[in-house]
């Protein structure tokens, strides 16, 4: 069977279903993927209090998280898939105690943003990226931004980075980045997507049945399930527009030179630890002229910012704004360990003990 991630359960193709759309692409075939086509807009872009007016027009939910006073950095953070930009809600109400404003909005075809459940392209998700980068910092001058990206989100913020067009910030929080490449793919699993996207891209498929655990924290994963606004089935070939995006968030890993915080859980059944490892192996080579850290939580799953030690996670992120080179509250707790080696790299790739 196919098992393709995404962020608020796993979506499975089983082979025999994939047999069935074979016999029915001899009428079919002529289907093609397609992303959502988007309406150019003539338009400022702007924030208002309730949206993100971006480069073309599109108006996009936002949510800000500001303290009572001027902060002392601010966060733009991006969602995961299928999810929106409410997943940072409790993490931004704890940062804004420590001074942190939050800003988060629903990507394209998510949440209640246009065309969703359709792929819009990471290409328009990053110029998004750009776009709300710039009316951040020209609403908050002089104050340090970071860039937060929840697994897809992260994915967003890495392909978006080129070195001929780096992002504006003073830094990036990786979180259980999505890396997982076609390359790190099984072949069955490369198939039936290259097969499922050619032959019924509309077809919806959902993690009904799965028995994969994205987070130890039950009730925030019934009330996502209760969630009107995250998506419960995806199309092909918003599948596909999502490996795509990891395709190319694993090569950009090479080449990805900024001020980063990589956080991955030991138990995240979702990004599996082969691709992080080699991205990890990447970072600890001394390649990269910019400060790299590396964190990986023993208890934690793919959504760490929302588990329930997720205050721990939280900290770590705060230590880093503060003292990028301070030893970690979770280290010095041995609740995670820090990778700076590629023997560090190896021995978290061991199978667990449980």
């Amino acid at each position: 069977m196919t098992m393709l991630y995404c962020d608020s359960g796993l979506v499975r193709i089983t082979l025999t279903r994939s047999v069935l759309i074979l016999l029915a692409g001899c009428l079919l075939w002529a289907c093609a993927p397609q992303e959502a086509v988007l309406e150019k807009m003539s338009a400022e872009p702007r924030l208002t209090d309730t949206l993100f007016i971006t480069f073309d027009g599109s108006e996009l939910p936002l949510k800000t998280w500001l303290p009572p006073e001027q902060p002392r950095a601010v966060l733009i953070c991006l969602h995961g898939y299928n999810d929106y930009g409410n997943f940072i809600k409790d993490a931004a109400l704890w940062f804004n105690s420590e001074g942190i404003g939050v800003y988060a909005y629903d990507q394209r075809g998510f949440g209640g943003a246009p065309h969703r459940g359709k792929w819009c392209g990471h290409e328009s998700m990053g110029e998004d990226l750009r776009t709300i980068i710039a009316l951040v910092q020209k609403r908050h001058p002089d104050v340090p931004l970071y860039l937060l990206g929840d697994s897809m989100g992260g994915a967003v913020i890495m392909t978006a980075d080129r070195p001929e067009n780096p992002l504006p910030g003073d830094g990036v929080i990786l979180v259980a980045p999505a890396v997982w490449s076609r390359t790190t793919m099984p072949f069955y699993q490369r198939w039936a997507l290259w097969l499922g996207r050619r032959i019924m891209p509309w077809l919806r498929v959902t993690s009904k049945g799965l028995d994969i655990t994205p987070s130890d924290n039950k009730e925030m994963l019934k009330a996502l399930g209760r969630d009107p606004l995250v998506i419960k089935e995806s199309r092909l070939d918003a599948i596909d527009g999502l490996a795509n995006l990891m395709d190319g968030a694993y090569a950009a890993a090479a080449r990805f030179n900024r001020k980063v915080l990589f956080l991955y859980g030991a138990r995240d059944e979702i990004i599996p630890p082969t691709p992080m490892a080699e991205v990890f192996q990447k970072r600890v080579q001394g390649r990269f002229a910019e400060p790299q850290r590396l964190l990986v939580y023993e208890n934690g799953y793919h959504m760490l910012l929302r588990d329930l030690q997720a205050e721990v996670v939280w900290k770590d992120i705060l230590c880093w704004l503060d003292s990028p080179a301070e030893t970690f509250p979770s280290v010095r707790e041995k609740a995670a360990a820090e990778i700076t080696s590629p023997e560090d790299v190896e021995a978290f790739m061991r199978p667990r003990a449980d």
